[in-house]
């Protein structure tokens, strides 16, 4: 299998974490969207939107971060990816669906680029704008998560879920545009756990070989 990602793509990073947690073995194949080369023809060819990540299976080509994990979860079973309870697991993809559907298209860089080519924002406009909505969307999951949750160090059951694999990117990037997370001290925690598991860190950007400092 080949994952076409960036290091620094929340999205290809939530594939990175489930394909740690499963043991799963890619070759990876560095795609530099500050270069653009997610809209290269070869490229295009993989995923029409131009977006990262793509997984190249010996099936086809799958695209968007979800579908990859959802496809990995169903073809490797073992370890679960999501809790055995019937509820937790629905808490667990409603979790993250809030960050994958709610939170991170409002902030990502092509809306950011929108924002500064047709209407003028500066740089601490658009850095406004991510903050705005990143930090309403983590408040909200704030809520979505029980007290004990931080005891276990994920966000639902025991082990970590789809949940956790969204949360980590999502809270990687907050950091990143310095968003205000005082009024998030459960997701603050599970996060700490969660990054030093040796799965987390063996996927974060900063060990990705196209790894670079700002």
């Amino acid at each position: 299998m080949r994952l076409h990602g960036y290091f620094r793509s929340s999205a290809a990073y939530r594939v990175r974490i489930a394909l740690t947690l499963k043991g799963i073995a890619v070759e990876n194949v560095p795609v530099n969207l500050l270069r653009g080369e997610q809209q290269g023809e070869e490229f295009r060819r993989l995923n029409s939107q131009g977006l990262v990540p793509v997984l190249q299976a010996a099936e086809g080509t799958i695209t968007q971060s979800l579908a990859i994990i959802e496809w990995l979860e169903e073809t490797h079973p073992e370890p679960a990816l999501l809790p055995r309870d019937p509820y937790l697991r629905a808490r667990a993809r409603s979790f993250a669906l809030t960050i994958a559907c709610d939170v991170h298209p409002l902030a990502n860089p092509r809306v950011m680029k929108k924002l500064r080519a047709d209407f003028g924002a500066d740089e601490g406009q658009t850095n406004a704008w991510y903050r705005h909505w990143v930090e309403l969307g983590l408040a909200a999951l704030e809520t979505m998560v029980a007290p004990a949750a931080v005891d276990q160090g994920v966000c639902f059951g025991t082990a970590p879920s789809l949940a956790d694999i969204c949360l980590v990117p999502q809270m990687f990037n907050a950091r990143r545009f310095a968003c205000d997370l005082t009024a998030m001290p459960r997701l603050v925690a599970i996060d700490q756990a969660l990054t030093r598991r040796p799965e987390f860190q063996a996927a974060a950007p900063e060990r990705q070989a196209d790894f670079q400092t700002p």
